[in-house]
């Protein structure tokens, strides 16, 4: 008989910061821009109301559920995330408002590591040295790309020198880790160029690297929340990048990185991120642990280790129904067990470095998928363990092509 897997208490917290000065084309996280961000008729303040009581409900479900924070069910929180949209617009007093009051309503460990994504334009990366001071340890700075052209076909508002001026005052703002968001296989850009932009972003020194490949969706959303459609202007943009981007440079991208970051003292990790030792990402390493993430903000998606909850992404709705004292609307996916479960579980843990014990997914039942992947250059020995696979960089490149032989 399959074991019954129960819910867990969070491990860590995502807060949801779903504003941003303007919207990026490519961008399907819940966002509100423009005037709702910020100037007189900014929703900041309504939001940040809101966002303390759902924090003061999920806490008290959680005391009911597991007993109150330090009891030996409910240890404190690992990590905390603040993302968005762009967190780094709000003003670090109240950031530092929001990080007390999780500390005081979920606890937080010592040493916890609390991550805020920022922009790096000149109004919108905030007070650095304010968010270090508010309890921020890590800083995710959104760079994309340090090429001026590419930034503006991005629809991103910032500019290369505006990272530098961002990273630098970092540094002197004394945040424990630093990390920077790049995408691949962005529609017009050649090889070269975007290798000259990785050399630029090296050069900043970060302590993290995240690379994703762009990904840009071109059908209707389908992931159960209600966020408003994708505008039409945005389609279009999509269409025409999608039409500009090339597997084979996206391909030869990712080789590049497989010996420009190992040269320049980075391991991957995981599929898209890389790490100088000791600064790999602790909550997102949650998420690939199939472990248990609470989840606050409109739009935002919890798991308690079993199934999966999401909140409204309608800012109304969401806003609406916490300030009556109740939680927001939202949807939930059903519960995942036996196979399922285990399935998801391997895909995850195949993302990152470590890979899987070999016997561990055949007695599971995937021997079959695992000696396929083996068998076609996908999955090879684990360099520090030959009873463990991983990904070989053939089969980073074909992931998909693997995972789905196992879900």
């Amino acid at each position: 008989m399959a074991e019954t897997l129960q819910p867990t208490a969070p491990r860590g917290l995502y807060l949801h910061v779903p504003f941003c000065r303007s919207l990026c084309p490519y961008c399907d996280f819940v966002v509100v821009a423009g005037a709702a961000a910020f100037g007189p008729r900014s929703r900041v303040a309504g939001y940040l109301t809101a966002v303390e009581r759902e924090i003061d409900l999920r806490a008290t479900a959680l005391d009911r559920q597991f007993g109150s924070v330090g009891a030996a069910s409910r240890p404190p929180l690992e990590t905390l995330y603040l993302g968005g949209g762009t967190p780094s617009l709000i003003p670090a007093e109240q950031l530092a408002r929001l990080i007390d009051r999780v500390r005081d309503r979920f606890g937080l460990t010592a040493g916890a590591e609390v991550t805020l994504e920022a922009n790096p334009g000149a109004d919108e990366r905030g007070d650095l040295r304010g968010t270090a001071q508010a309890g921020v340890s890590r800083l995710s700075v959104g760079v994309q790309v340090m090429e001026t052209s590419a930034l503006r076909s991005l629809g991103r508002r910032h500019t290369p020198d505006d990272a530098v001026t961002t990273v630098a005052a970092a540094r002197a703002a004394g945040f424990a880790s630093l990390s920077l968001d790049l995408l691949a296989d962005l529609p017009d850009l050649p090889f070269d160029a975007w290798a000259e932009s990785l050399d630029a972003a090296l050069a900043l020194a970060p302590d993290h690297l995240s690379v994703y490949a762009l990904t840009l969706s071109l059908s209707p959303d389908e992931s159960g929340d209600d966020r408003l459609a994708t505008p039409a202007g945005a389609v279009a943009w999509r269409q025409r990048a999608a039409a500009a981007q090339d597997e084979e440079r996206g391909a030869q991208e990712l080789e590049h990185l497989d010996v420009r970051l190992p040269a320049a003292g980075y391991a991957w990790y995981e599929i898209s991120n890389w790490a100088q030792p000791g600064h790999e990402s602790r909550h997102n390493r949650l998420y690939w642990e199939r472990a248990s993430v609470e989840a606050v903000g409109p739009g935002a998606h919890a798991f308690d280790g079993v199934s999966r909850r999401w909140n409204s992404a309608d800012l109304d709705a969401w806003e609406g129904a916490l300030s009556h004292g109740t939680l927001p609307p939202g949807g939930s996916a059903p519960t995942a067990a036996g196979e399922e479960a285990a399935a998801e579980s391997l895909v995850l843990a195949l993302r990152m470095a470590r890979g899987v014990a070999r016997d561990v997914a055949s007695s599971a039942g995937f021997g079959e998928a695992i000696a396929w992947g083996e068998e076609h250059g996908l999955l090879a020995a684990h360099p520090d363990d030959a009873t463990r696979v991983q990904l070989t960089l053939r089969g980073r490149l074909l992931s998909n092509e693997l995972f789905s032989r196992i879900v």
